[in-house]
């Protein structure tokens, strides 16, 4: 078995796994696991009872997995599509926000910047420029 500088396979395998990248990926993965089941469970016993309840009484179905047409459950491709559009829109809630608070952070440097400058710093710069122009004046006329 061959051996590389950096200690061989598992040497590689662990330093790819504890690298940042991978790390935030896996929580993101199971965060957003979690996050789907929390969605899921909110589209399919409260968004779609209170949407299809009137469709599903005009069928005379109890239950949504029961709503098809010649064996096509087009009633639990329904709730998917709700499922879908659901966790799409809060997503989109999610990113616009973000996006929102990276603007306001991005603008306060910037907002910073063209506050108007204490006045004291003002006064210490141009006192400071005009003894750097008279240190240069008198040591023309000394050399001169």
């Amino acid at each position: 078995m061959a051996r590389s500088n950096g200690g061989g396979f598992w040497a590689d395998f662990r330093k790819f796994i504890m690298r940042g990248n991978v790390i935030d990926l896996a929580v993101a993965v199971v965060i957003g696991g979690a996050f789907g089941k929390i969605v899921t469970s909110f589209v399919e016993d409260i968004v779609t009872p209170i949407i299809l309840n009137p469709a599903l009484q005009a069928a005379n179905v109890q239950d949504l997995q029961n709503l098809s047409v010649n064996g096509i459950k087009y009633g639990v491709f329904l709730a998917a599509i709700l499922n879908f559009l659901v966790i799409a829109f809060c997503l989109f809630l999610i990113i616009r926000a973000f996006e929102k608070a990276q603007r306001r952070f991005s603008r306060s440097p910037e907002a910073a910047e063209a506050a108007p400058a204490d006045p004291a710093v003002i006064a210490q710069e141009r006192l400071t420029g005009a003894l750097d122009r008279l240190t240069t004046t008198i040591e023309t006329r000394n050399l001169g």
